[in-house]
Order: C-alpha cells, then structure tokens, then sequence
C-alpha cells in the first residue's frame, strides 16, 4: 500500500560521502554500559557506534559519523527510537557528560527487545501518569 504524505511526495536525500580515514574504526571495543566485547562489524551501517546488547555508545564522533573527533568521550544514553519517511529507524543518543543529542542508524544486529522498550517507553510513562491520576 503506497504511503500518503502531505504535500509534494518527499524525497530522501542521498547519503553524502564521508571522506573520513577509518584506519582506527576497525577495532573491536568494550561495551561502557554491559562491559561485552562489542564486534566492529556490524551489519546494515558502516560504523559501529553503539553496544548491540544495550544501545549505550561514547560520545567519540563529532560532526561526520566515524570521524572519532569529540573530545567529550561521555558515556550516551539511548533516550528513544525515531524513524524517517522510509521506515530506517535511528536511536536518539544523548550524552551524560555534555548533554549533547546524536541520531545514530540501528544495526542489524541490535537487540530487538531493548529497541521494543526505547519504543514503548513514552507509552509505559503516559500510563503510569494516568493510574496516578484516577487513583487521587
């Protein structure tokens, strides 16, 4: 079934090129929230930024993803999931230590549960608030 947008059809914009050097990208890491070793390699995305177990990442990149050039290296919270027109979701990250927020691609391998409760988790919220109201 076609999407129905609003206005002229959208067009998403190609992806621009990174002329970045991975030559330090292609080492396996340890996760800063669940401490596992954390493959590299992660399918669907060029750059692994994030833990596939817990979605928690280190603020490392600045502007261009894998360029490695913050200097905050704060650990980042997956806040929520957000998702573009063509359906490609993106975990919103904000950093601890400066507060800063980063959209970042999913990975096909990250884990589907922890992906669910990022989803969900506006929805368990609005219905804790409202048990609280009827219950005064």
């Amino acid at each position: 079934m076609p999407r129905r947008t609003s206005g002229p059809a959208r067009r998403r914009r190609p992806q621009r090129h990174k002329d970045v050097l991975h030559e330090h990208r292609t080492r396996d890491f340890r996760c800063a929230g669940c401490r596992l070793d954390v493959s590299a390699d992660a399918p669907g995305t060029g750059h692994r930024n994030h833990c596939p177990h817990c979605l928690v990442s280190l603020h490392v990149d600045a502007r261009v993803p894998g360029d490695r050039a913050a200097g905050c290296r704060g650990r980042m919270e997956a806040l929520s999931v957000s998702a573009r027109a063509d359906g490609e979701w993106l975990l919103i990250h904000r950093c601890l230590a400066c507060g800063e927020l980063s959209a970042n691609r999913i990975a096909g391998d990250d884990n589907p549960r922890a992906l669910v409760l990022l989803v969900v988790r506006p929805l368990r919220a609005a219905s804790a608030s409202c048990r609280a109201l009827l219950a005064s």
